[in-house]
């Protein structure tokens, strides 16, 4: 890359090389934000593809040139639900460099256990591949996002429609004026990815400083 430091090289080879994934994970409106980025480009909608499970028909049937949905599937036992939604997220992520998985809400209220043991079999799965996994807690993706840890739905959608310019509830929730699934859940899958790729970028730049 002529004309480029060796410093400016690896961050450039950063935005190049590196795949990575946004997972907004959950029993019922999973979502994932993949950034697959193009040549000297930035994080940016763009460069993402935004993938999410509903059992709402219609949405299920919707693709989009970077927002594709899929209908989740039925099951029979809590352990066949853990293991069809983990393998549909890793088929998506199959080959990214790192993955970010949002961590548990603490202060969370009803199926709690099984939330864990739903997510439990995922990070197992991505372990298994070798992937790396960074657990970002919620109140730090809204902070990211909106500069408050405590925010809501509605306030992250707009921030949203701020970085992308995207009316997502046009494209998915056209009855609801708030902000519920599936369009929440890839809103905060965009943060989720954005929050790594700028981690992994300040850590490149802390390494070419040293």
């Amino acid at each position: 890359m002529l004309g480029l430091s060796w410093q400016d090289t690896v961050v450039s080879n950063l935005n190049t090389y590196m795949i990575l994934a946004g997972i907004d994970y959950s029993l019922r409106g999973p979502a994932i934000c993949l950034f697959k980025p193009e040549q000297g480009k930035k994080f940016c909608y763009a460069n993402c593809s935004f993938y999410f499970l509903t059992d709402n028909k219609r949405q299920s049937e919707i693709t989009n040139t970077h927002i594709f949905g899929e209908r989740i599937t039925d099951w029979t036992s809590d352990e066949q639900r853990y293991e069809s939604i983990a393998d549909w997220a890793i088929d998506i992520v199959m080959g990214a460099t790192h993955v970010a998985v949002e961590g548990y809400a603490f202060g969370a209220h009803g199926r709690v256990f099984q939330i864990a043991e739903n997510t439990g079999i995922l990070k197992y799965k991505l372990y298994q591949l070798g992937i790396p996994v960074t657990i970002i807690p919620p109140s730090e993706v809204k902070k990211f996002a909106t500069g408050k840890g405590n925010c809501d739905k509605d306030v992250m959608y707009s921030a949203w429609i701020v970085d992308t310019g995207i009316d997502l509830k046009s494209i998915l929730t056209p009855k609801k004026q708030e902000s519920v699934s599936p369009v929440s859940d890839i809103v905060d899958s965009f943060y989720i990815c954005k929050k790594l790729y700028t981690s992994l970028a300040d850590d490149i730049k802390i390494i070419t400083e040293d």
